[in-house]
């Protein structure tokens, strides 16, 4: 079979495509990214935004059958048959992404966020879906999609997973700060971080102690400071806004703001999102009163 793979992602990789192209190779088949121009037996479309453009919408795909996923087409239920999601990734579908391993030690998050589909998906319970060895073999980086690794009863074993394999450490989903604890910690410190991240997005939840304490017990370099995510324009207040990102600043951590459907934020939210996320900005004005965005 011809097997044409396509994807809305440009800046990353598509796990689902590249396990796809694994198993079809593995079978004889012929698998190339999506061309217009060719003809196929079968074409993947996998879509991670509801708002980016679909592979259709310029020209007609070419294919005796085409099948389309993802959350951007607002499928939450569908689930890739075991054979093809514990396939090895072809990392030369993404030739651009070099020496870098990615995939998923654990699935599901325990939160429920509002803003957020991962417990639809995924389920309530974090889960080991797989050891590291499965999608890394000896490449230099690893960037990690778990969405809660620490929730996880086993996060220590696949924590020591990282740490022995000496590669540099990537959570690109972040890590929920308030399971970090002394014993996981001491796993954290062990492991090559180019740098770390979690988020403080209920308002009515205080995690400036969880935070002190993560700051007080890493062994993160002033270069390599942590950093929380902020959600805003998401049931909270402008001062609850200012809050924890003053409460942040003064831990050592540093925040980054992230507006919630940005279309219907007020100004004085996107006004706070340029100054915070300019780091030049931020750390040379103290005060958001005292932001003045003419100048500059």
């Amino acid at each position: 079979m011809k097997i044409g793979l396509w994807s809305d992602s440009h800046n990353f990789p598509n796990l689902v495509l590249m396990k796809l192209s694994a198993y079809h190779q593995e079978r004889g088949d012929r698998v190339e990214m999506l061309n217009h121009l060719n003809t196929y037996d079968l074409v993947y479309c996998s879509k991670t935004f509801d708002f980016t453009p679909d592979a259709d919408d310029r020209a007609i795909i070419n294919a005796d059958q085409v099948i389309k996923s993802g959350t951007g087409y607002g499928d939450l239920t569908s689930r890739c048959p075991y054979e093809i999601e514990h396939s090895r990734p072809d990392y030369s579908l993404f030739p651009q992404f070099k020496n870098t391993a990615y995939g998923f030690l654990t699935r599901g998050c325990p939160r429920g966020c509002k803003f957020c589909v991962v417990s639809q998906k995924e389920g309530r319970f974090s889960h080991g879906v797989s050891d590291l060895d499965e999608f890394w073999s000896g490449e230099k980086n690893i960037k990690l999609l778990d969405p809660n690794l620490l929730a996880s009863r086993d996060h220590e074993i696949f924590l020591k997973q990282l740490s022995d394999s000496r590669a540099w450490v990537d959570f690109t989903q972040g890590l929920d700060i308030r399971f970090v604890t002394p014993d996981n910690i001491s796993f954290l410190n062990s492991i090559k971080i180019k740098s770390v991240h979690f988020a403080w997005d209920n308002p009515n939840e205080d995690l400036s102690q969880q935070f002190s304490f993560f700051v007080k017990h890493t062994k993160m370099s002033k270069h390599r400071r942590p950093c929380a995510y902020v959600l805003t324009n998401f049931n909270s207040t402008h001062e609850q806004d200012l809050y924890r990102i003053y409460k942040l600043k003064e831990i050592g951590v540093d925040p980054y703001v992230m507006v919630f459907n940005k279309e219907t934020a007020p100004r004085e939210t996107r006004l706070l999102q340029r100054w915070v996320n300019n780091r030049i900005i931020f750390n040379s004005v103290d005060k958001f009163e005292d932001y003045d965005w003419r100048v500059g």
